[in-house]
C-alpha cells in the first residue's frame, strides 16, 4: 500500500490536480441541486420549476396552486371539492416530504428557497371547504401567505424538524391557520 503524505491530500483539495471526492457545500449551493438529487425529486420539490421564479418563489407557487385549484373546482360538483382538496393536500404532502428531503440533502441547504412543494400543500389546506369565488380564494391566498411569512407558534417550531418534514410541516400548519381564519370569515359573513 502506497503512503500518501497528509499534506499532499490537503494540497490536492485546495486546488491541486485532483478534485475533492465530495463537492463543497458552496459548489452544491451554486448549482442549485446536486447531481445525486433524483430528477423526480427536483421536479416535485420545485413544483415543475415554479420554485425558480423570482421574486418570491413561494408566492408564485401559492398563486399557481390557487389558479389550478379554481380550474379543477369549476369542473367538479361542490360535494366533491372538499374531499378532493383534502386528498390532494395529503398526496402532495406524502410525495413532497421525500422530494424536499432529497433536494435539501443534495444541495446542502436546510430549506432551499426554490423548494415550493410545501407552499403547494399548505395552500391546498387553506383552500379546503372554500366556496368557488374569487374573493374567497383571494382571502385564502392572502391569509396563507401571511401565516407562512409570520409563522405564529407552533409554525416556526415545526421548521426545526429535520429534512423534508420540517420544510413541509410548517407550511401545513400555516395552511391550517389560514383555513381556520378563512372559515371564520365565511361563518361570520365577512366575505361576500
Amino acid at each position: 500500500m502506497k503512503h500518501i503524505p497528509e499534506t499532499a491530500g490537503a494540497e490536492a483539495g485546495r486546488g491541486g490536480d485532483i478534485p475533492p471526492a465530495i463537492p463543497s457545500t458552496r459548489s452544491r449551493k451554486a448549482a442549485g441541486a446536486s447531481l445525486r438529487t433524483p430528477r423526480w425529486a427536483t421536479l416535485v420539490a420545485t413544483f415543475l420549476g415554479i420554485g425558480r421564479l423570482r421574486p418570491g418563489p413561494g408566492t408564485w407557487a401559492s398563486a399557481v396552486t390557487v389558479l389550478l385549484w379554481a380550474t379543477i373546482c369549476a369542473a367538479l360538483s361542490p360535494s366533491l371539492r372538499t374531499p378532493l382538496a383534502m386528498g390532494l393536500a395529503g398526496l402532495v404532502t406524502l410525495i413532497g416530504i421525500p422530494a424536499a428531503t432529497q433536494v435539501a440533502r443534495g444541495t446542502g441547504i436546510k430549506d432551499p428557497q426554490f423548494v415550493v412543494v410545501d407552499e403547494v400543500a399548505g395552500q391546498l389546506v387553506a383552500l379546503i371547504a372554500v366556496p368557488l369565488a374569487w374573493n374567497f380564494f383571494l382571502a385564502a391566498f392572502i391569509l396563507f401567505r401571511a401565516f407562512d411569512i409570520v409563522k405564529p407558534p407552533p409554525v416556526r417550531q415545526l421548521e426545526a424538524i429535520p429534512d423534508g418534514a420540517g420544510i413541509v410541516l410548517d407550511d401545513l400548519a400555516a395552511g391550517l391557520y389560514a383555513l381556520g381564519a378563512t372559515q371564520l370569515l365565511l361563518y361570520f359573513g365577512l366575505l361576500r
